[in-house]
């Protein structure tokens, strides 16, 4: 049957996570296989689908600002359609459903995290004046495995292995939107990922809101080991993980980070807060001392792990003592990078209950104080890399110049150098070149494609 959707144009605006990046690929491969075109711009675009985040606050303004936006930009010349579509999915479409509709008039179709796969009917029915469609699940009876997808990159793909969350950590809305954990069979993991290699794909990232409890749900235990070892042993030339969970992270995970051919030397190691007390009210359930034991067994197995976090600043009731065992902590692990984030008050979580009344320049000068830390540490951590030679799998050309290709080394960093005479950046994407490096600033290397006559 043919479908209103065949002809359209379509864009994606994608906020948050990267199983979030990964549920926009999907909705690119259903609306493509439907017959729609792919466009960059909403001007372009008959059909409009953003795909949302409601961890911090900021997320939630961002998406109300554009959405509202959206009936100030004309419909293009050549649209069949009288009006174009608008629809918000993802975390604030889950959890704030037909109140969105309510709050912003000119939306069209609103759909939750469990039920992706509805997206096409539900578009359809609003294409065809069937009115607002609001479709929301308060569970998702399966994993959503089969729906089509359409990367990014050939050369790249996410392989979500979990979805859901069982920790509860006390600022974080996730458990609420996404559910509770939920894992794939090993064997359907692998099954997706050797048609990867088997199609080109250099490298898999392996997705869930926590990796390390893979498989508990399943097997009565986690095994994540198990899934490491198997994609390894599918040939895929680079592997990855994100995202990670203190208290679940086992010797047995981070001994294959010595063991594994494919394993990068990179981890994602979630710390939230230096501090003891701190973790205790965010029910993290690991210790500031369980965490830099962790750390010293992760550079014992592997001394050139570069390694990276997240931390919240200005949790309800951080003193003063509490954020300096947050400072001294980054000081003593060292990491690559650390997304810093100040807290934001999420409704319906038990953190939102609590009052603190640390004045908000207070909270913002112990931000600052970190990110120049952050900062500071980063820089001295990529100077050991100068005069190194780093393979880099290509993406493309640099933001900063055409003439440069953009590429990540093993440690997840940025490397940029002038692409060989003769060739361009887009052509190179998706291989691995060798790379000297000739400098190295905060946030990337840079240098030059080793030539023929150059020693590794």
């Amino acid at each position: 049957m043919h479908s209103p959707i065949n002809g359209l144009t379509f864009c994606i605006h994608t906020f948050g996570c990267q199983m979030n990046k990964h549920d926009s690929e999907r909705i690119a491969g259903m609306l493509e296989a439907l017959g729609a075109l792919m466009v960059e711009t909403v001007e372009e675009s008959d059909v409009v689908v953003f795909m949302t985040c409601c961890v911090r606050e900021a997320a939630d303004t961002r998406l109300y600002g554009q959405v509202a936006s959206m009936k100030n930009i004309p419909l293009r010349a050549e649209s069949p359609l009288s009006k174009r579509v608008i629809a918000v999915g993802g975390c604030i479409g889950q959890r704030d459903g037909e109140k969105l509709t309510e709050a912003l008039p000119h939306l069209d179709v609103v759909f939750g995290t469990h039920n992706l796969g509805s997206l096409p009917r539900l578009l359809e029915a609003a294409i065809k004046g069937q009115g607002k469609q609001v479709e929301v699940l308060a569970a998702s009876s399966e994993f959503p495995t089969e729906l089509p997808t359409s990367r990014e990159h050939s050369w790249a793909a996410w392989l979500p292995i979990t979805i859901g969350c069982n920790n509860f950590c006390s600022y974080c809305i996730v458990p609420y939107v996404r559910g509770r954990e939920k894992s794939r069979s090993i064997e359907d993991i692998v099954a997706e990922a050797e048609r990867y290699v088997a199609s080109g794909v250099k490298e898999i990232t392996l997705l869930g809101q926590n990796v390390n409890s893979y498989g508990r749900d399943l097997y009565g235990k986690p095994r994540f080991a198990d899934i490491l070892d198997a994609v390894d042993q599918t040939g895929i030339e680079r592997l990855r993980f994100a995202t990670s969970h203190p208290k679940d992270l086992t010797d047995e995970v981070i001994e294959k980070f010595g063991s594994l051919r494919s394993l990068m030397p990179a981890l994602h190691l979630l710390v939230q807060s230096g501090s003891n007390a701190i973790l205790a009210a965010m029910n993290r359930r690991y210790s500031r001392d369980h965490y830099l034991r962790l750390i010293n067994k992760i550079r014992d197995v592997r001394p050139d792990i570069a390694l990276s976090t997240d931390i919240i600043v200005g949790f309800p009731g951080e003193t003063a003592k509490d954020f300096e065992d947050t400072y001294r902590l980054v000081e003593e692990v060292g990491y690559h990078q650390v997304f810093t984030f100040i807290y934001s008050k999420r409704e319906g979580t038990p953190a939102a209950q609590i009052e603190d009344p640390t004045p908000r320049e207070v909270i913002q000068e112990r931000f600052d104080r970190l990110v120049d830390l952050v900062q500071k540490r980063a820089f001295e951590l990529n100077q050991p890399d100068v005069g190194s030679v780093v393979p880099i799998l290509v993406e493309g050309s640099s933001k900063r110049d055409e003439r440069m290709i953009a590429g990540k080394s093993p440690k997840n960093q940025t490397v940029h150098a002038l692409a060989p005479q003769g060739v361009t950046p887009s052509e190179l994407a998706g291989t691995f070149v060798n790379v000297k490096i000739d400098d190295a600033k905060t946030w990337y290397l840079s240098g030059h494609v080793l030539g023929a006559n150059e020693r590794l």
